[in-house]
């Protein structure tokens, strides 16, 4: 039995197991730029935010001892990044998605300046839950092996999908992402509307980045996220401004990262580089799929096609 599960099962065991450990940066980032996009305003400076939460936490974690508190730095520098996308923006005549490239950039460059001290220590990691110690077998064991963050992401997506759906905050930022005028119209500041929510949307892409750091791969170094935070955006995309699907498209471009890992781990060494650009692949094919000049994609925010 223990041979069949090796392996008849071995690669999907692999891939599940991969998609689970992934899947989380994709996940936050995602559901951060879902509530900013929600709110009618589009931030590409996510990379940069996921890459300086990756560094906070990290830094935190190996100065605190604790973890979870460096996530809780993460979130707060992605909150500070977050909040000045959004007052930037807010400003006459200035570009939403200039503006995100730049601090993309900005967060980048930051991360790796103070983050080189941080290259060589060993910082406490986030601890795993096991839930599949019910199992005699070591693969079923491993794979089903997850972060206690990434449950924290699974809650976060269906909250914000009931936020959305049932909560007047959730309506006030659905208002302001489909039509500013008639959100102002009833009285919202819209300036304010998207400033919260880009803030908040910063917060969980900064966590995302301290999974990076302190769970999968573990450790920090400056090629860290191999542009995750971009992918993210393509994915919001993908799972139509929807939390939970977003959940979904997570898991399935983690799964698209995990291949590579998956082949090597039944003995299929090569073409490792090839099958390492599947998420980039993925990513590529929904921007030409959704693409079009004569329609709106199902769930977009209509803000959102308005040149500012």
């Amino acid at each position: 039995m223990s041979d069949a599960v090796s392996g008849i099962w071995g690669l999907p065991l692999a891939l599940v197991g991969g998609a689970l450990r992934v899947s989380a940066p994709y996940l936050f980032v995602s559901l951060g730029e879902c509530l900013t996009e929600k709110s009618g305003r589009i931030n590409l400076g996510q990379e940069g935010t996921l890459v300086m939460g990756a560094m906070a936490g990290y830094g935190v974690s190996y100065l605190s001892g604790s973890p979870w508190l460096g996530v809780l730095a993460a979130g707060c520098v992605g909150v500070v990044l977050g909040a000045l996308h959004a007052w930037l923006c807010s400003l006459p005549r200035v570009n939403d998605v200039a503006v995100g490239i730049a601090l993309m950039l900005l967060g980048i460059g930051v991360a790796f300046f103070f983050g080189k001290p941080l290259i060589q220590p060993t910082a406490p990691r986030l601890g795993s839950l096991e839930l599949g110690a019910w199992s005699s077998h070591a693969q079923v064991r491993s794979a089903l092996e997850i972060s206690g963050l990434f449950l924290v992401g699974i809650v976060a997506a269906f909250a914000m999908r009931l936020v959305f759906q049932r909560t007047r905050w959730g309506l006030v930022v659905r208002i302001a992402g489909e039509d500013a005028d008639a959100a102002r119209a009833l009285g919202y500041d819209v300036n304010r509307v998207r400033f919260v929510a880009t803030a908040v949307g910063g917060f969980l892409a900064g966590m995302g980045g301290s999974f990076l750091s302190l769970y999968y791969p573990g450790s920090w170094s400056e090629g860290l996220s191999s542009g995750q935070g971009l992918m993210a955006v393509a994915l919001v995309i993908f799972a139509r401004w929807d939390p939970v699907r977003c959940l979904w498209a997570s898991l399935l471009f983690g799964g698209a990262g995990a291949i590579g890992p998956a082949l090597q781990s039944i003995g299929v060494m090569g073409g490792y580089n090839l099958y390492a650009t599947a998420p980039y692949v993925l990513t590529f094919a929904i921007m030409v799929l959704t693409s079009s000049a004569r329609r709106t994609l199902p769930g977009q925010p209509a803000e959102l096609t308005v040149a500012r």
